[in-house]
């Protein structure tokens, strides 16, 4: 494995304070719920999956940099600002996915250096698994919603979804920059 200097930097486009990345995470989670309670049955099929689709996308983009954060200040880490840029895990991505990942405004939390060396070796783990797991379990709460509304198209797009939350929970241990990464590297350097 190549030392961790040697992985690439994650473009960062651009940066938010704590409370307007908030705000925005908040907004974005908001609006997939108000496009799954838009979303019925009975409406016309493709405005039901593209509202089903929606949420998913949203529920993906904006719920885990607030995971970091919500779940870091429950253990008592301090966070500086939000950043918002490509992902910072591109190698659990294949090929051309790889490229648009690096590319889609995912949002990143900055801790406060301070907080985080005082903080204790499983507060950091925790804090790190947080954004993975939500990553993972949130949107695909919105496809087990959706199926459970019978939505049309709804059990395969919550397979779909359950195989990308277990990719993205597999990628997340097994990658050098993956959150899940960073948990064990705290638990081990006690």
């Amino acid at each position: 494995m190549p030392p961790l200097d040697s992985i690439p930097k994650r473009a960062i486009f651009g940066r938010l304070s704590v409370f307007a990345g908030n705000i925005l995470q908040l907004g974005g989670s908001g609006l997939a719920c108000l496009a799954l309670a838009a979303a019925r049955p009975s409406a016309s099929k493709p405005a039901a999956i593209a509202a089903m689709i929606s949420a998913w996308i949203l529920l993906y983009f904006f719920c885990h940099g607030i995971a970091h954060w919500f779940v870091g200040r429950l253990v008592g880490i301090r966070f500086a600002f939000y950043t918002v840029g490509g992902t910072g895990n591109p190698e659990a991505y294949p090929g051309i996915l790889r490229w648009v990942f690096e590319r889609l405004p995912f949002f990143g939390v900055q801790t406060d250096k301070a907080s985080m060396q005082a903080a204790s070796p499983m507060a950091k783990a925790i804090m790190w698994s947080a954004g993975v797991t939500s990553s993972a379990i949130v949107p695909t709460m919105s496809a087990v919603y959706a199926w459970h509304s019978r939505l049309p198209a709804s059990t395969p797009f919550l397979i779909f979804a359950v195989i990308w939350a277990l990719a993205t929970l597999a990628s997340n241990w097994t990658s050098r920059t993956g959150d899940f990464t960073k948990a064990r590297r705290v638990l081990i350097s006690r």
